[in-house]
């Protein structure tokens, strides 16, 4: 049985609440506060095992500090669905967020946010060469890493095409784009695509895009984090067809 550590008040929450059958131990520290004790509440209530331990051994399960008192044991990570499995529920209003090579835990984490956030059906990430959802994911995205459905593929233009064939249009977010994010109104079915820090889109996604995009910088600065930029990107999306609709 593989087991997977999920931490943080968010995070072990949403996992309490989402999937109580995966959950094997909640581990927290001693004194707790009152949402510390809050949640081993829940997890009593869930049927989970509760045990106190020393600050520093939660520290040395999570490799820092930042578990916020409380870390959950799984049997497993969230439950994973294929992509094919999306494509059959694509509809007028689908959104999908494709995350081209994310290298930062930190900002799949925040991507996973605003994802959950504006609704999105499904993020799309590549199964090598970039950040999976590990434990500090799963701290920094506040629970959404149990709300969202993150689908892991071997080949983002492929899984691009599918999309494409599902009647999915795919706008990819580039500082070469001659469009503005502000240029489209996104009705239909969407998936917008983001790429990694620093590069950006590889040749074969910019390539897979039926439409490149660019957020307008005014000021001196080339770029934003990938994380910042997906959030402005998705809540236009958001707006845009709430304003078309």
């Amino acid at each position: 049985m593989t087991q997977a550590l999920v931490y943080g008040i968010h995070a072990v929450a949403q996992r309490l609440r989402q999937a109580p059958e995966r959950c094997l131990e909640l581990l927290h520290q001693q004194r707790p506060n009152q949402r510390l004790r809050e949640l081993i509440a829940a997890a009593q209530s869930a049927g989970v095992g509760v045990s106190q331990v020393p600050r520093d051994e939660l520290n040395a399960l999570c490799g820092n500090g930042k578990h916020q008192g409380c870390v959950l044991k799984t049997d497993d990570p969230a439950p994973r669905r294929r992509l094919r499995d999306c494509l059959r529920e694509v509809g007028d209003d689908s959104l999908f967020l494709v995350l081209d090579g994310v290298q930062d835990p930190h900002n799949l984490g925040a991507c996973l946010r605003s994802a959950d956030a504006c609704g999105v059906d499904a993020v799309i990430i590549p199964k090598q060469r970039a950040a999976g959802l590990n434990a500090t994911v799963r701290k920094v995205a506040a629970g959404a890493a149990e709300s969202v459905t993150v689908i892991e593929v071997t080949n983002i233009a492929r899984s691009l095409a599918e999309l494409k064939q599902a009647g999915v249009w795919i706008y990819g977010a580039s500082g070469e784009a001659g469009d503005s994010l502000y240029d489209h109104d996104y009705r239909g079915a969407v998936a917008l695509v983001m790429g990694a820090e620093g590069s950006g889109l590889r040749r074969l996604t910019r390539e897979s895009c039926d439409y490149l995009v660019k957020l307008p910088m005014r000021g001196r600065v080339e770029s934003l984090n990938v994380s910042v930029a997906t959030g402005i990107c998705l809540y236009e999306i958001r707006r845009s067809r709430g304003a078309c609709g």
